[in-house]
């Protein structure tokens, strides 16, 4: 596993893109509020998405062919890693560019290619997962809703929970069982797009701790779809979910959650004067774990970029850096609470409120702490 897993330098043509994705996001983020940014992977702004869109950073790794820049995924960490730490809102299109447009684009037909790629890349198609379900708690595999083959196509039933921003998405990717029964685990599972706004589909929005409500719980009743809905071949909806989930847990999302505070928080110690040697030691700490984080999450881009599916180490990543990204609120909070007669910038405590209500999540989102220990255990040989 970690044989081609190699120290990893960002290429120069694609470091050159920083500077003008670092000035339009300063013109775009204008006035933005630092709680408003704190949310950026909770931030749902369409408009702001296009505008992106129209920069050519949505779709990157996408061919042009189809609407996309023709970058590779170097190119997508520098555009990502500078959204997150800017607290750009990214959720409009967030899933439908890291990885439902390259889900399409590796398992899809031509047909669905040509359909919805160039929509993803213009900001008009934005996608929510289908993956999770009622009752089944982290048991991904035990897929109960069911996609049933008609002279049409199909005909779904069933229910999805936990998919951020399906009230507001157009399609969902969902992971159903299109042959066999629940107990039969990973064999006749497919994959099928879903355009949410078609008859049958309801969705039930579930408000987290900082009072929005992006997730949802979402129920299919007799929803009818067309032959083409099925992505790629019938029974492979597990290896397609398996390539997707190294996408998700692997680059620079799952290290930035909590970066804004931490960026706050850092200018606050500038701004204060606040110097003493528990506080350098502290600030130091938290910073070299960052750096040995995103040193291995550019070694595991180095990976895709060479064709591979570091499936293990992005479920590595993703519990070290989910780890990390916890820690913040906290390590934050109380070394604020070590300074009682310290006034705090209110812009940091606002930060500070929102991503500890929110830090819970963290370990949630993209596969739980246990399950992606598992899957560390089975890569590394130890079950």
């Amino acid at each position: 596993m970690f044989d081609s897993l190699k120290l990893t330098k960002i290429p120069e043509a694609d470091e050159s893109l920083r500077p003008a994705v670092k000035a339009f996001l300063a013109e775009q983020l204008a006035g933005l509020s630092a709680e408003r940014r704190a949310r950026s992977w909770m931030g749902h702004d369409p408009e702001f998405s296009r505008a992106l869109a129209q920069k050519g950073w949505v779709g990157v790794t996408l061919p042009r062919d189809y609407g996309g820049a023709a970058l590779g995924y170097f190119a997508r960490f520098v555009i990502v890693e500078e959204l997150l730490i800017s607290g750009a809102p990214v959720a409009a299109h967030w899933i439908s560019e890291r990885q439902s447009g390259p889900l399409i684009l590796h398992y899809g037909t031509e047909v669905q290619r040509q359909y919805y790629l160039p929509r993803i890349c213009r900001g008009e198609a934005f996608f929510c997962i289908g993956m999770s379900e009622p009752d089944s708690g982290s048991d991904l595999a035990s897929v109960k809703t069911r996609a049933t083959r008609t002279d049409k196509g199909w005909t779904l039933n069933g229910a999805k929970l936990w998919s951020s921003y399906s009230t507001k998405a157009t399609h969902m990717i969902a992971l159903v069982r299109t042959s066999g029964a629940a107990g039969d685990r990973h064999e006749g599972l497919s994959q099928v797009i879903i355009d949410l706004k078609l008859p049958g589909v309801t969705t039930r929005p579930i408000s987290d701790l900082s009072g929005d409500p992006h997730f949802s719980e979402v129920h299919f009743a007799n929803v009818e779809l067309g032959e083409d809905a099925l992505v790629g071949k019938e029974g492979d909806g597990w290896n397609q979910v398996r390539a997707e989930l190294a996408f998700e847990r692997s680059g620079p999302e799952r290290l930035y959650s909590s970066v804004v505070l931490f960026d706050l928080w850092l200018r606050y110690l500038r701004g204060a004067g606040i110097n003493d040697d528990a506080t350098a030691a502290l600030v130091g700490s938290m910073t070299s774990r960052l750096a040995a984080l995103r040193s291995l999450s550019i070694s595991i881009t180095g990976q895709l970029v060479r064709g591979e599916r570091p499936e293990t180490l992005a479920a590595l990543l993703k519990d070290i850096g989910t780890e990390f990204e916890q820690a913040v609120p906290a390590l934050v909070a109380d070394h604020l609470a070590s300074r009682p007669d310290e006034v705090a910038d209110p812009d940091l405590l606002a930060a500070l409120a929102y991503v500890a209500a929110m830090n819970p999540a963290f370990s949630l989102r993209g596969g739980t702490r246990e399950i992606l220990r598992g899957m560390i255990a089975r890569g590394l040989g130890l079950r």
